[in-house]
């Protein structure tokens, strides 16, 4: 008599929402449905110190019905505090100090943070929502002249394509136009993120 398959843990990935696309696109391309997706709001970002509180709430709030959590940020601009409350409340985090350096790869993130310490990164989603999250909530629309006093000190727009999407791109080379940038494109895929959640919750 053939035995049952395992049942797999339930798992629950509480993700950024500028994650949500790549997340689902990996859990779905794997075949991971043991693992359910809560994605708090993007716009935390804006306020890093918030997101440690927020995500305990989705955890205290959520988590119960799983026998995993998986919180899927970086640092994110906590200054570790991310890190420390993940780890008081038991669960796991993906490593990385912000989602570039996992799309990049950590490893050559870091190779190249001395050479790039002056590049201003954009993602996919970052290149869709440019308007909401850099070009209105620093106030450019209203303010041009905050962007020099802003973004004086950078020296080039690098966008870590997840897609090869050619709107995205142009939109992507727009966005560092308006930002006075010279423009790099640099083809990441999903980086080091599948083999995270692969070895975190997904090859169980």
């Amino acid at each position: 008599m053939k035995a049952d398959a395992p049942t797999l843990p339930r798992i629950l990935l509480l993700a950024c929402g500028a994650l949500a696309r790549e997340v689902i696109a990996i859990r779905d391309a794997n075949g991971w449905a043991h693992m359910d997706l809560h994605c708090l709001p993007a716009d935390l970002h804006l306020w890093p110190d918030r997101i440690p509180d927020a995500v305990e709430g989705a955890i205290r709030q959520r988590g119960g019905d799983y026998d995993r959590v998986i919180v899927v940020y970086a640092d994110c601009g906590t200054g570790g505090l991310l890190q420390a409350r993940c780890d008081a409340l038991g669960v796991e985090m993906i490593p990385g100090p912000h989602c570039y350096a996992f799309f990049d790869g950590l490893t050559r993130h870091e190779a190249r943070r001395d050479d790039e310490f002056t590049a201003f990164y954009l993602t996919d989603f970052l290149v869709r929502q440019f308007d909401a999250f850099v070009w209105r909530a620093m106030g450019f629309d209203r303010h041009p002249e905050l962007i020099p006093m802003m973004f004086g000190n950078y020296e080039k727009l690098i966008y870590l394509a997840q897609t090869d999407d050619p709107s995205l791109d142009r939109a992507a080379q727009r966005a560092a136009n308006r930002l006075g940038l010279p423009y790099e494109r640099r083809a990441t895929g999903y980086g080091d993120l599948p083999g995270v959640l692969a070895r975190l919750g997904g090859a169980l």
